[in-house]
């Protein structure tokens, strides 16, 4: 959402920078995400995204991040979904080419089978090119993991490669665009909260996927559907909100909705993006969308729901979503809920979800 890894990051950076840096404050929100943005740019309505230099970093805002989800298929129809996703997290808005950098980066990746749940955690330090983003021609890495033009297209992002590699897993996968980059919210501004909390946020839902992936020593060919979310904030959370549902849905259609649920002391705060197959947008607040978690699981010494229900009566939805693997528990240094799901009821696709706070 993607609020989303806002504060999977910052949890994960706070465990890193604590090598470097003393914690001063106590956090706010979950992960501190509702803590004060002082000395930090805070997103404002009306500003106009300008690609390609909002592919790249923008280290005056206090987090970001580069996110892909994958839901993908192999030749003889088993499914599974990939993860890859780069953080960076400013203890200051500085931007030092040394040690003296203020700017920590995180990766995450992961491959989910009905079977297993694969996870794989990478921490780097900025100003020393370990890990970071060049917007054109676009390139995000950290360490050997990388997500990098791989041919021109009309925008940057058209046609990108992604690689990453785990204790027992491995993918390459080939991502080509087949629609246009969607400002996610008011043109790219995405309200979190009543209190106005937000973020700048922008997704490219439309990628198709070739590639392969390695699991536990077998290279299999794989195709299917990716999405990736670029968002960033200095300040994207309440105070009050303790955690996250987003979904990433790829109708058969061809449609795609974007939905997110944040938690807090009341009802929550509800957003949501239809976006049709031609990539035009018609944004929908909690008046329009039912999100409705059916059925929960044990899943780390804790329920998480596994199966939803999100309905829609303006645009005649009403689907179920079902996990491919309950058990989806990402192990990294802030530990998380997301996997791959299936969609049945008044139409079909797949998806991702990702849930925080449990």
């Amino acid at each position: 959402m993607n609020v989303k890894q806002l504060a999977i990051a910052s949890l994960a950076i706070a465990v890193l920078a604590l090598s470097f840096t003393p914690i001063r404050s106590q956090a706010q929100g979950f992960a501190g995400l509702g803590s004060t943005a002082e000395g930090f740019t805070v997103p404002e309505a009306g500003k106009q995204l300008a690609f390609p230099s909002d592919h790249g970093p923008h280290p005056d805002f206090r987090i970001e991040w580069w996110y892909i989800t994958a839901n993908l298929e192999t030749a003889d129809g088993r499914k599974l979904g990939a993860q890859w996703t780069l953080f960076r997290s400013a203890l200051a808005p500085e931007d030092q080419k040394s040690w003296a950098s203020k700017q920590i980066w995180i990766g995450h990746a992961a491959v989910t089978t009905a079977e297993k749940h694969h996870v794989a955690e990478r921490l780097a330090r900025g100003g020393v090119e370990q890990a970071g983003v060049n917007p054109a021609p676009f390139e995000a890495w950290i360490d050997d993991w990388t997500m990098k033009t791989s041919s021109a297209g009309t925008d940057e992002l058209d046609h990108v490669k992604l690689r990453a590699a785990g204790k027992d897993f491995e993918y390459t996968l080939n991502l080509d665009a087949r629609g246009p980059l969607v400002l996610q919210g008011d043109k790219g501004y995405s309200v979190k909260s009543l209190a106005g909390q937000a973020s700048y946020y922008y997704s490219q839902p439309f990628y198709e996927v070739s590639g392969s992936v390695m699991l536990d020593g077998s290279l299999v060919k794989v195709s299917g559907k990716a999405w990736l979310d670029r968002e960033w904030s200095s300040q994207p959370l309440a105070s009050d909100q303790t955690g996250w549902d987003w979904f990433s849905l790829h109708l058969a259609s061809g449609e795609k909705v974007m939905a997110f649920r944040l938690r807090d002391s009341a009802d929550g705060y509800i957003s949501a993006n239809w976006i049709s197959a031609d990539g035009k947008t018609t944004p929908l607040s909690s008046a329009d969308v039912v999100l409705e978690p059916i059925r929960t699981a044990r899943v780390n010494d804790r329920d998480v729901p596994v199966e939803w229900r999100i309905k829609i009566d303006g645009k005649g939805l009403d689907i179920k979503l079902r996990a491919l693997n309950e058990q989806a528990w990402m192990t990294t240094s802030t530990p998380y809920w997301e996997g791959p799901i299936t969609i049945d009821g008044s139409t079909s696709g797949v998806g991702y979800l990702e849930m925080t706070g449990y």
